[in-house]
């Protein structure tokens, strides 16, 4: 009987990789992460002398997480690449190119969760009255900041949205998230009318002033010269107005999501509801937002009970 061929650390990765691009459908940025995440790993196996995965131990994959630890990276980096490496042993253990899930028996060390950083109601209110409406990219960034706001989308969903998209009669907006998927979230009165007002007063002098083909863009939010705005813009554009409307910390976009979610169980909405606008497939990533209204109803009874 011929020597069994290694399975090598490089082309099991490549191959994983082939299967999420493929077989998944993950975001160009998504799979770049992956990429980046599981590089390490190969590096980690290299260096180490593992030439064949099938020969690698729970000891070998507990030491790559020592060596996480000391990389400088922080918890949740730790996290991210442990959770690229999960993935490729749990799929090569489907694909029955291993005989054992090795991660099963390794266990990341914990670590505190931090909670995400959220707006106020006041702060929403002045960062979305910021752009103004006087000009065509006042209309475009309100409508931009009130669509954020008011429906939690990521921003790579905010830039690739498409007018076919935007069902506003009846206050919805289709969204198309991780691995392509798509859910409809309703838009409230504050988002339609800037919506509105961004297409029919804004956006047509924006589009106009396109000048390669096609002659119309098909996407909701465009840059200056009428081409379709990019994640970068939209980074520069809410921190410009965060400063604008007196906000000093540091804003990221992805902050007016966090306070989307927040405030919406602040409200009262069922937890349920809040994962599937936010297109979580796992309710647990919800879940870090009750910890939030959780502090914020212990800081009103702190504050407004007799004895508290």
């Amino acid at each position: 009987m011929g020597r069994e061929i290694a399975l090598e650390p490089d082309v099991a990765v490549e191959e994983y990789l082939a299967y999420l691009r493929v077989e998944r459908g993950l975001s160009v940025n998504t799979m770049a992460a992956y990429g980046r995440d599981l590089q390490r790993l190969t590096e980690f196996f290299e260096t180490a002398g593992v030439e064949d995965l099938r020969r690698a131990t729970p000891s070998t994959l507990a030491s790559f997480l020592r060596e996480l630890s000391t990389d400088g990276l922080a918890p949740r980096s730790q996290a991210r690449r442990w959770i690229a490496v999960r993935g490729l042993f749990r799929w090569l253990r489907s694909e029955q190119m291993i005989e054992h899930d090795l991660t099963q028996q390794v266990r990341m060390p914990k670590s505190g969760r931090k909670l995400p950083d959220v707006l106020s109601r006041e702060e929403v209110r002045a960062l979305i009255a910021a752009p103004g409406v006087e000009s065509p990219l006042g209309l475009r960034d309100t409508a931009l900041l009130e669509l954020m706001y008011g429906t939690g989308c990521r921003i790579s969903e905010a830039v690739h949205l498409t007018r076919t998209r935007l069902q506003l009669d009846q206050g919805l907006v289709l969204l198309e998230g991780k691995g392509s998927k798509q859910r409809l979230v309703p838009v409230g009165g504050f988002a339609t009318a800037a919506l509105l007002a961004w297409l029919e007063a804004g956006r047509p002098v924006l589009d106009a002033r396109r000048k390669k083909p096609p002659k119309h863009s098909p996407y909701v939010f465009l840059t200056k010269r009428g081409h379709p705005i990019s994640r970068q813009g939209v980074f520069l554009r809410v921190r410009q107005h965060a400063a604008n409307a007196g906000i000093s910390r540091d804003l990221s976009p992805h902050k007016l999501r966090h306070s989307f979610a927040t405030h919406l169980l602040e409200g009262g909405a069922d937890l349920r509801a809040v994962q599937t606008m936010l297109g979580h497939a796992d309710i647990s990533t919800t879940q870090i937002y009750t910890h939030l209204t959780q502090r914020h109803l212990a800081d009103a009874h702190a504050r407004h009970h007799p004895r508290g």
